[in-house]
């Protein structure tokens, strides 16, 4: 057993750290997945054309919102597939598949985000 106490960080010095996290979580995305990396340029587009549309800010808000659910299911995918990989690099039938549906959850959100953007801008 582990005698080391672990300290819980409260208030702002928890938000301080768990903003740390963050930020180190997506500077290792932007770095090595260029999934990531094409999805985060395609936001910054799509983000920009909102910025420019004269449509009601509820609009605006669920359009971006549907942006920001995909990187979200990449971030998922992603970490699933870390750990799976940390687990171990050999084929296993049980790996394979945690990571086929945690691509497919992307592949999902991508959906649910087209059909966002369809319905609001073009029906």
């Amino acid at each position: 057993m582990n005698n080391k106490t672990v300290i819980k960080r409260q208030g702002l010095m928890r938000l301080i750290f768990t903003l740390r996290h963050t930020f180190n979580g997506l500077k290792w995305m932007s770095k090595h997945e260029a999934a990531f990396r094409q999805e985060l340029m395609l936001f910054s587009l799509l983000g920009l054309y909102l910025w420019l549309q004269t449509i009601p800010l509820s609009d605006k808000l669920l359009l971006a919102a549907s942006l920001l659910f995909v990187l979200f299911a990449e971030l998922v995918n992603t970490a699933v597939e870390v750990v799976v990989d940390r687990i171990g690099t050999e084929h296993h039938e049980l790996s394979g598949l945690a990571k086929d549906i945690a691509s497919a959850s992307v592949f999902i959100a991508m959906l649910i985000c087209a059909a966002i953007w369809w319905a609001l801008l073009w029906a």
